[in-house]
């Protein structure tokens, strides 16, 4: 699914985001990347997503070589992709419905798959019935999982996910981590970066870890 092949990242200013950084995700896998602020998690994702490139090396997603790929071809490359972030961005004049239906609405799906499939990444998240409601009637949590039906609602290959429980205590957060769980089992790979190394432990999955741009580490977390 995804393959880094001595993929470097350096910026104008000379800063290293990523050095030479080599590994595979099988389709179907759940794995963490984990390391201090600073070490490169972010720089990871955003090259996942072509919102950056890599100055060196090759970095191919499904058979795709985002070293290589035109700009046209990013939109098209995103659909494949899901995106999770820590602060859920979500729209609070819109319903729950109407949040997760964004991506959907853009593709231009017709109004019945549309809801159809709304309703079907709700459920999965365990919010059917909040659908009418608006984001600020719901918990933290609740509003974190408005985030993920949103990601997913277009059936993606690979979800990405940023910190997505930085803001929640940790009952909250092993829920929303049971949640990419019941996702992953579905087919859909599933890379979290995250610093909450306690809870990765308790989920032993596959653990990258990044220090200054460099891997150091590739494992199950230690319990």
């Amino acid at each position: 699914m995804i393959r880094f092949e001595q993929v470097g990242k350096r910026y104008p200013n000379g800063h290293v985001g990523l050095h030479e950084l080599s590994f595979q995700v099988q389709r179907g896998e759940f794995l963490f990347v984990t390391g201090h602020s600073g070490a490169g998690k972010s720089t990871l994702l955003r090259l996942l997503l072509a919102m950056e490139r890599p100055t060196s090396g090759k970095l191919l997603l499904a058979g795709q070589d985002l070293s290589r790929i035109s700009n046209a071809q990013i939109p098209f490359l995103r659909r494949q992709i899901g995106v999770v972030f820590q602060n859920h961005q979500l729209l609070f004049d819109r319903t729950v419905f109407d949040n997760a239906a964004l991506p959907l609405q853009i593709l231009g799906l017709n109004k019945r798959e549309i809801g159809q499939r709304v309703m079907t990444a709700l459920e999965r998240v365990s919010l059917k019935d909040k659908a009418l409601q608006y984001p600020s009637d719901l918990s933290t949590g609740q509003q974190q999982r408005v985030g993920i039906a949103r990601a997913v609602v277009h059936r993606p290959a690979l979800l990405l996910a940023d910190e997505p429980t930085g803001n929640l205590d940790p009952r909250l957060a092993a829920e929303i981590m049971g949640v990419f769980e019941d996702i992953n089992r579905l087919g859909t790979t599933v890379l979290i970066a995250s610093h909450d190394l306690a809870l990765i432990a308790r989920m032993r999955h596959r653990m990258l870890t990044l220090q200054r741009g460099r891997l150091i580490g590739d494992g199950e977390a230690a319990r």
